[in-house]
């Protein structure tokens, strides 16, 4: 009786294992392709910022603030939600003053 229920874990812990390695190569695929997607915004948020659309350059700033898929830069975020607000976007004069007040992000 025993040897059957060492039997009935070894192919379990067998199972397992293999689970684990199925979803952790989901994880690591997924994690990939959320990155990449975000480059792309980030990117797209960029040339819609140049062009001058207000709500691009606020969000821009808010990353930029946040260090959210960019690193955290204050003066870019400074730089581009002064943009945003000179093209009449009204979060982000509250994004530059708060930056402006602290100096920082």
């Amino acid at each position: 009786m025993p040897d059957i229920v060492l039997d009935y874990f070894e192919k379990f812990e067998l199972y397992f294992i293999a689970i684990l390695g199925l979803f952790t190569l989901w994880f690591i695929l997924n994690t990939i392709r959320y990155y990449r997607g975000e480059k792309r915004k980030v990117k797209h948020l960029h040339r819609f910022a140049k062009q001058g659309e207000s709500l691009s350059q606020y969000e821009l700033a808010k990353r930029y603030a946040k260090g959210q898929a960019l690193k955290k830069n204050c003066k870019n975020a400074a730089y581009w939600s002064q943009k945003a607000s000179f093209s009449g976007h009204s979060d982000a004069k509250s994004l530059f003053e708060k930056i402006m007040k602290k100096r920082e992000c």
